[in-house]
């Protein structure tokens, strides 16, 4: 019963999608502008105002902000006045699936960790912590910006800001710029690449449900020959407004303690000392959650807290691990390892039930199989895989070149995009896009080998590629994964889609570093956000720098750990597709632990119960009638944070944090 509730979902969006429309010129030139603006206002808005995140995670708030002004105003009116200037469906989901791939670059993705991270640990380095004699000996030289060592101008301006009169130094920052982004983009264009080979596997085999395509669809007018035809449903306007008006009730309480604040999230002591339960609301996760099928969402709450449970009787027990694998992902490193097997079983598991798929993809490969076989791909399937195998050899070469040990960094690779491809997966089948994986590539691949294969050059090595493996909240793959699915619906020339992804990566990034850098130096780092200019920095340099001090061996019991998790998936896999009854998706044992579901696991419970119900006393035709509501919790509540920045910005307010997840 689960999984044809699961197949009629998807129905529902995807399977008689129109094909409308061609990739254009201006779509292209309107996207790449947008994304240089959204690599402005992301990091202006985390950074000055230090109010709500617009582009930490995979909701990618901004492009859903800029896509919902772009389609009510001026494409409304050429609609209504000059239809045959406005812009089509294809020239409105090429732009908005620009601006998903450039809100990955500006904070979380890249541009927020890879400056922080490169100058961090000169500028917090203390006789107490011995950075200058355990870490920075071992970064390369040109890894950081030209002078680097502690209290040098360049480094202290940019956390403290420039004296009166100085100007940015430019100059000391071409050569680590000039290091880390071939690198940085190489990455990026192996994860499209891996969505290339993937998508039609999992958007026409597997026919995952994309949550995260239903409202830019509605609001590009797929269905309805490029009208917004949801901005004129009632219940659309009901779910905006709920969501609009508590969000603004929050603002208001920041601008006006006397108004009473609204709480959106309590907690209890579950087990007083051990155990503390969140019972948040999220509007945008209840909107994302109702699209995806109950068995995926009981799922979700369900595994989350069997290992909250599970935790607080470990520690009741005493049960607990000293092994140091930092702070991303679960909060056990026994739930890290579980974790790490089965995001590995679930991309293995992945591969091989896409196996026809990807002998396919290599027959196109070594030319046994013709052009038809990808022409409505965004890249040749010859290319992405060759264009995959170049990059991946590009950043291998990096890696080695930074201090990785040549034979550890295969390992560390696949590690890596396992977590990338896995967590990809669960955004696209789950609708958690709020989500992180439950350990990390630089400290399972530690925890794994030891001390001993690594030495301190390695361990210093891995701590660098924190910049792109850590706090994977958003990436560049996951973004593309979404784009591709909403490339469903345009017709032809799909191909020039590849370049608007590169021109809006490029637009995106260079604009986010030229005002992260220059507000660092006007205003000091140390009073822009403080996860990423202190927090990330701490997190990533004090994991290393004990693992240099202490020098641990291989993990033995975390690679049993490891083991017992991926086998774990593959039984609950296993009897999913065994047994019809089995009320079990394996995607909520691979995320269950991590810290995020400890927040959000109310949201899914409440969320769960609402959709059951509507199914089961109104049916199918209640669950279309009233989906617009929740469609209109994601868009309310994201205009919503948008419109306090913009108050913010106007008044000179700072801190007023509307939404976080």
């Amino acid at each position: 019963m689960a999984i044809s509730e699961d197949v009629t979902n998807t129905d529902i969006q995807s399977a008689s999608q129109p094909r409308s429309g061609l990739i254009t010129g201006r779509a292209l030139l309107i996207g790449s502008v947008a994304a240089a603006g959204i690599g402005l206002l992301a990091p202006w808005a985390i950074h000055v105002l230090r109010g709500s995140f617009m582009a930490l995670d995979f909701s990618t708030p901004v492009a859903v902000v800029l896509l919902f002004v772009l389609v009510v105003g001026p494409n409304l009116l050429l609609l209504r006045f000059r239809r045959s200037l406005a812009l089509t469906t294809a020239e409105l989901i090429t732009i908005y699936a620009m601006m998903v791939v450039a809100s990955a670059i500006p904070t979380m993705g890249l541009t927020a960790q890879v400056i922080p991270l490169s100058t961090g640990p000169y500028y917090y380095a203390t006789p107490e912590n011995a950075w200058a004699q355990k870490i920075t000996p071992h970064i390369a030289s040109w890894l950081a910006p030209q002078g680097s060592a502690m209290e040098a101008p360049v480094i202290t301006d940019l956390y403290e800001g420039l004296p009166a009169g100085a100007q940015v130094p430019w100059g000391a920052w071409v050569q680590p710029l000039l290091a880390w982004l071939p690198m940085l983009l190489a990455v990026h264009f192996v994860m499209i690449c891996m969505m290339v080979l993937l998508r039609k596997q999992w958007v026409d085999n597997e026919r995952l449900s994309y949550p995260l395509t239903y409202l830019p669809l509605a609001l590009a007018g797929t269905d309805s020959n490029g009208w917004p035809v949801i901005l004129k449903r009632a219940t659309f306007w009901i779910g905006f407004a709920m969501a609009f008006l508590a969000g603004s009730w929050v603002g208001l309480h920041n601008y006006f303690p006397v108004v009473p604040a609204l709480k959106l999230e309590q907690s209890v002591e579950a087990v007083t000392g051990v155990w503390t339960l969140f019972f948040r609301i999220s509007f945008p996760m209840i909107g994302f959650f109702y699209l995806v099928s109950l068995e995926n969402s009981f799922s979700l709450w369900f595994f989350n807290l069997l290992a909250q449970i599970a935790r607080t009787v470990m520690t009741v027990l005493g049960v607990a691990s000293i092994e140091n694998l930092g702070v991303y992902g679960a909060s056990d490193p026994i739930f890290k390892y579980i974790g790490a097997g089965a995001f590995l079983a679930l991309v293995a598991s992945g591969l091989w039930i896409a196996r026809g798929h990807l002998n396919m993809v290599w027959r196109r490969v070594i030319g046994e199989a013709g052009s038809e076989v990808d022409e409505h791909e965004i890249l040749s399937y010859r290319v992405a895989f060759w264009g995959m195998i170049g990059g991946l050899g590009l950043v291998g070469w990096w890696l080695a070149a930074s201090g990785m040990p040549v034979l550890v960094v295969p390992l560390f690779l696949i590690l890596a995009f396992v977590f990338f491809v896995g967590l990809t997966r669960v955004v696209a089948e789950s609708g958690m896009a709020e989500a992180v994986a439950p350990a990390i590539a630089p400290t399972t691949v530690a925890g794994w080998l030891g001390w001993g294969p690594l030495g301190d050059r390695g361990i210093t090595s891995l701590a660098l590629t924190y910049v792109w493996t850590s706090d994977i909240r958003t990436f560049v793959m996951a973004s593309a994964a979404t784009s591709l699915k909403l490339a469903d619906v345009i017709d032809a020339k799909q191909r020039r889609l590849f370049w608007g992804f590169i021109l809006a990566i490029i637009a995106a990034l260079v604009t986010s570093m030229w005002l992260t850098i220059t507000r660092a130096y006007t205003q000091g780092g140390v009073t822009m956000n403080p996860w990423f200019f202190s927090g990330a920095v701490q997190a990533a340099y004090k994991w290393a720098q004990e693992w240099i001090v202490q020098q641990p061996g291989p993990s033995i019991v975390g690679l049993i750990y490891t083991a017992i998790g991926a086998g774990i998936y593959l039984v609950l896999t296993a009897l999913r597709f065994r047994s019809p009854a089995w009320p079990f998706h394996p995607i909520g044992y691979c995320i269950g632990s991590v810290w995020i579901m400890d927040r959000i696991w109310f949201t899914i419970f409440l969320t769960w119960l609402t959709k059951s119900a509507i199914l089961r006393y109104g049916g199918m035709v209640w669950y279309q009638n009233l989906r617009p509501v929740f469609l209109g919790l994601i868009c309310g509540q994201f205009i919503c944070n948008a419109a306090w920045l913009v108050i913010d910005w106007l008044t000179g307010h700072t801190g007023n944090i509307i939404f976080w997840i």
